[in-house]
């Protein structure tokens, strides 16, 4: 009789959990998936991050301004070509030459390149492997070359937007956001465009593309070449939800490489680009070939009513 009953409440079980998984694959949802403790304080620590990059090299930021041929003055009155938010009221002059500039410092006016006092230097731009940073003051300023345009980028670390910084709100942890994707390696020459809030096209290589399911629906991204340091896959994507729920130009992410044939896509740790902050970024947007048809509600929110960038 007991082991009649074991079979009989063995039957009801499975009949139930079938039931569960065949309601879920019609209105094409996922279960939940419980976030562990040792997940959840990886994710902080990785938004910890974030937030310290943010003010470290892009809430600073306090200018960007593109330089004419030949020699442009800079400082704080309204003379200068080029005119700083601070410091001194003539800094000096970038001569710029086709995508070269030299920066000559005017005399009483302290500033220095790697700790040491300088009065003239040729500048190596932010794509440089050792790009030139002037320190004066509390200001910083570095070259950036953006297609034909060449321009300086100020940084001042007394900005305001550091200080009055809001840590980012996130989409509540949802794992079934974190995916298994197939990679695929690229031929070695293809490449998507990629433009950039500057309207500009960039061509850009790509290494390979993720391909994976979610919510019963295939799709695939390219990653995208960024000469990362740390050799992690970027991904720029738009969705849905970039209408009023997030950024409206896109979205970015990191992943690991792949291993296996595989790469793993952590939609939780999707997040704003610097250009959703200072008006000073130049930053890349979502390539069409990276727009998803899936709202993706993970990740790094965006307030439309209160930010404007």
């Amino acid at each position: 009789m007991r082991q009649r009953w074991l079979e009989l409440i063995a039957s009801v079980l499975t009949l139930i959990t079938a039931s569960y998984e065949w309601n879920s694959h019609s209105l094409n949802v996922s279960l939940p998936i419980l976030v562990d403790a040792s997940y959840r304080q990886s994710f902080e620590k990785w938004k910890s991050d974030l937030i310290e990059d943010r003010k470290e090299n892009w809430l600073p930021l306090a200018g960007l301004f593109w330089l004419k041929a030949g020699d442009n003055t800079f400082g704080t009155v309204p003379g200068n070509d080029v005119v700083f938010p601070s410091g001194p009221k003539r800094a000096g002059v970038f001569t710029r030459n086709g995508k070269q500039v030299v920066v000559k410092v005017a005399p009483g006016v302290g500033a220095t390149i790697a700790g040491k006092p300088v009065t003239e230097a040729t500048l190596e731009p932010d794509s440089s492997e050792t790009p030139t940073i002037v320190e004066m003051g509390r200001l910083r300023f570095q070259l950036i070359v953006r297609g034909e345009r060449v321009g300086i980028r100020l940084k001042d670390l007394q900005n305001h937007a550091v200080r009055s910084y809001r840590p980012p709100e996130f989409f509540p942890l949802d794992l079934n956001y974190r995916v298994t994707a197939k990679w695929e390696p690229a031929n070695g020459n293809q490449r998507v465009d990629v433009p950039n809030v500057l309207g500009d096209i960039m061509p850009t290589p790509v290494p390979g593309f993720a391909d994976f399911r979610l919510n019963g629906q295939e799709y695939r991204l390219a990653a995208l070449e960024e000469g990362d340091k740390e050799k992690k896959l970027f991904f720029i994507f738009g969705d849905p939800t970039n209408k009023s729920l997030t950024y409206h130009a896109g979205r970015f992410l990191k992943a690991d490489p792949a291993t296996n044939g595989t790469v793993v896509l952590d939609f939780n740790r999707a997040y704003n680009p610097p250009c959703a902050f200072p008006p000073y970024a130049t930053c890349p947007l979502s390539p069409k070939e990276n727009h998803l048809t899936a709202a993706i509600a993970a990740g790094e929110k965006y307030d439309h009513k209160v930010d404007r960038h």
